[in-house]
């Protein structure tokens, strides 16, 4: 990633910052001109010089600003207006009015760059909480080099209390990692062999040995910084109609100012007067305010989605988001953990722990996702490792395999029914089943030895999630691929509005249009890949547990970087609390607009006073948008 020079030119200092620094250094000079010239210390031409220097000096770095944006973009900016106003005051000898113009003007746009570039700073922070140098692991030997050093492919160790460098795999070792910087969620997480870390991450327990899988500027910490700094600079619809109003009015202000001298000097009119209203006129009619009411307030609210660990690509979702009425919710992986667990273990005479036992004898050799979670189970429960082979899965129906010499079966009751056993659990299992379990049976061709109910559980906080979603007045949908009786019994256990089972991905989409054509703005949240098409269709699609996955981030519009479904609801609240403080904004400068117009019409303001009202405004507009930035206490 490249340095942003306009963070680290102000040196952590809002008067280090450049523009600041020119206009305080203009506003100096402002003050000793006018100082020395009413004590009568100077004559008039020092006075004038010096008025002249701090207008060079406190104009510098908007000035420019505003002729680049006039000869590459072809727009006539607010800067135009006040380059204008202090050319006008300086020809009508009010060299003190143009000099505190400009400083004024300067000092408020660099508090407002600065306050960019803070912004950006303190999201750019996180990079700080990944390590600069590392513990190189090659040839059983430990070298400690720079984290730019650091290849893909490379081990390297981590000790207890120390920040993981770049994103791996745990290859050794055993630990708790905390990952908030990532995902926003601060209780630790437990890492073994196998599983994947992050970049920036705290090792919080054991020393662990992590095989590197992203440099450092391409880790999953550098990919959300800049994320959230090119969302920044994205933007939504209101932010967009107040450019483009902009550019309309500003030429518009320009050209009244000029009508203002022209038109009583063909007149004949006194032209002075005339003049100062006019100058008054392109200070009070200036849109600083109404221009600055939207992308503060979204960019705070960008910022402070990604230290939630949530990343928003831009302004314009930030936007949406606040005015969804109802949530499409993927089942599999969004509102469930994505792996089924043994729920239920029933026997007809023997122990659990001899069913499991026996089961796990069959599925050991299998990958099957069910079997994968026998296998887990028995595991926890301490089952022996019973003596098996011929192990030979039946498509569609379960597995068989030799156990103790024995051939045992594991699967579907059909598969056992259709060899002229009785159902000895048809009421147990009738009921599994309506609670969204799936039911196999473990035994041979002459018995039925039990039966073991797995489930897809649901996330521990997902119920709390959809009741702080209907509490918000939204909405929430079930669309799932899974069978309707599955679907059903997870959508009442979440206390979900309505579930659409058996859909194939087209369906998803068909769905997703009937709710946009019921309740207008509509999300869509799943795991960013599968649901990529209803994502896609939704007003603002959502990707859940996002971290470390490329396809998840490119599919959606937002992405929670943790499974952490908490992070919905506090994104929605925040972008409704960005949208409430840019609209005070944008009520607050049109008020300012309709006093400060009118006034400078009828002669009713110096320029000074314009100048101040104006630029106050402008800071309040600023200061009312950072609060979207702000911690909730």
């Amino acid at each position: 990633m490249k340095d942003d020079p306009s963070v680290k030119s102000y040196g952590g200092k809002w008067y280090f910052h450049p523009p600041m620094r020119n206009a305080l250094t203009g506003g100096l000079l402002t003050g000793i001109a006018f100082g020395l010239a009413h004590l009568g210390w100077i004559p008039s031409i020092a006075e004038i010089l010096i008025y002249g220097l701090a207008i060079l000096i406190g104009g510098y770095h908007w000035c420019w600003e505003g002729i680049e944006k006039l000869f590459k973009e072809k727009e006539i900016g607010i800067e135009i207006l006040m380059m204008a106003a202090a050319a006008g005051s300086a020809i009508l000898g009010m060299w003190d009015e143009a000099a505190a113009l400009v400083f004024l003007y300067g000092a408020a746009e660099g508090l407002e760059e600065y306050t960019y570039a803070k912004t950006r700073h303190s999201i750019r922070k996180l990079l700080d909480l990944a390590p600069k140098e590392v513990r190189l692991l090659r040839d059983g030997k430990e070298t400690t080099i720079p984290i730019e050093a650091l290849r893909v492919g490379d081990t390297f160790l981590v000790k207890p209390g120390e920040a993981i460098a770049t994103d791996g795999i745990v290859a050794k070792g055993r630990s708790s990692v905390n990952e908030a910087p990532v995902t926003g969620e601060s209780i630790p997480v437990e890492k073994k062999a196998g599983m994947k870390v992050f970049a920036a991450t705290l090792n919080q327990e054991g020393a662990i040995e992590v095989r590197a899988t992203a440099t450092y500027r391409d880790n999953t910490l550098s990919k959300i910084v800049q994320l959230v700094e090119e969302a920044q600079e994205h933007k939504g619809k209101t932010q967009l109609f107040i450019d483009r109003f902009g550019r309309i009015y500003t030429p518009l202000v320009l050209l009244a100012a000029l009508f203002f001298v022209l038109i009583p000097a063909l007149l004949g009119m006194p032209l002075y007067q005339w003049a100062i209203r006019a100058v008054v006129l392109l200070v009070a009619a200036a849109p600083c305010a109404l221009v600055m009411s939207m992308p503060v307030a979204i960019s705070a609210g960008i910022g402070r989605a990604g230290k939630m660990g949530v990343l928003m690509k831009g302004g314009v979702y930030l936007e949406e988001l606040g005015k969804i009425k109802a949530i499409a919710f993927d089942k599999t992986g969004t509102l469930t953990r994505g792996e089924p667990s043994v729920t239920d273990i029933l026997t007809l005479q023997g122990s659990e722990f001899d069913l499991i036992s026996l089961a796990f004898g069959v599925e050991r050799f299998s990958e099957h996702p069910l079997a994968r979670a026998i296998g887990k189970k028995a595991r926890e429960m301490g089952t022996p490792s019973l003596n098996s082979s011929d192990f030979n899965a039946i498509t569609g129906s379960g597995a068989r395999a030799s156990v103790e010499g024995k051939t045992v079966y594991v699967g579907e009751p059909e598969l056992f029914l259709g060899k002229g056993q009785k159902n000895p659990f048809l009421p147990q299992m009738e009921q599994l089943r309506t609670e969204g379990k799936t039911v196999v049976f473990v035994g041979n061709q002459e018995k039925i030895e039990g039966l073991i109910a797995l489930r897809d559980e649901v996330r521990p906080r997902a119920k709390q999630v959809i009741e702080t979603l209907h509490g918000m007045g939204i909405k929430t949908f079930m669309l799932t691929g899974d069978n309707e009786v599955t679907g059903r019994a997870i959508a009442k256990e979440l206390n979900i509005d309505e579930v659409k089972a058996s859909l194939k991905p087209e369906d998803k989409i068909r769905w997703i249009k009937e709710l946009k054509k019921k309740y207008g703005f509509v999300a869509m949240v799943g795991d960013g890949i599968n649901d990529a098409p209803a994502l896609a269709q939704a007003s603002v699609g959502i990707a859940m547990g996002a971290a470390g996955t490329d396809a998840a981030i490119e599919a959606a519009d937002i992405a929670l970087m943790g499974d952490d479904l908490t992070k919905l609801p506090e994104a929605i609240s925040l972008s409704k609390r960005a949208r409430g403080i840019s609209g005070q904004n944008i009520v607050f400068s049109l008020l300012i607009l309709a006093v400060l117009i009118p006034s400078a019409l009828v002669g009713m303001m110096s320029v000074v006073t314009a100048v101040f009202l104006h630029e106050a405004s402008e800071l309040l507009a600023v200061a009312n948008g950072l609060r979207v930035g702000a911690s909730k206490s």
